[in-house]
């Protein structure tokens, strides 16, 4: 079992927020992905970000958006396509789109549109 899986979300979100701005983009977009992903609306999220839920917790309680599987490409040196955990993969794909994010894609190309 991976380590990261019992970090608490609220710990690694705000280190997502600085990315993205640090990037030029904003909360909101993050926040906007982060809904695509999980189905998590706002107060969803900020539910979860008070109760210091688990990354475990966090996915488990997600309606993964059925286009989730068209997430490709590399994140720390391992393609989240190839990867067998379900949980993991899904850790994964967030840190994709926030890396595409964070890079200045447009957000229908990040989205999937």
């Amino acid at each position: 079992m991976s380590r990261i899986f019992t970090t608490s979300f609220a710990s690694v979100y705000p280190l997502y927020v600085t990315k993205v701005e640090r990037k030029g983009r904003t909360k909101d977009e993050l926040d906007e992905v982060i809904e695509w992903l999980t189905g998590f609306d706002d107060s969803t999220l900020s539910d979860h970000l008070a109760a210091g839920t688990t990354f475990e917790d966090f996915f488990a309680e997600a309606r993964l958006n059925p286009h989730a599987s068209q997430i490709k490409g590399v994140v720390c040196g391992v393609r989240v396509e190839e990867i067998d955990d379900p949980l993991m993969q899904q850790i994964r794909y967030l840190d994709k789109l926030v890396d595409e994010l964070a890079r200045g894609k447009s957000m229908d190309k990040v989205l999937r549109a």
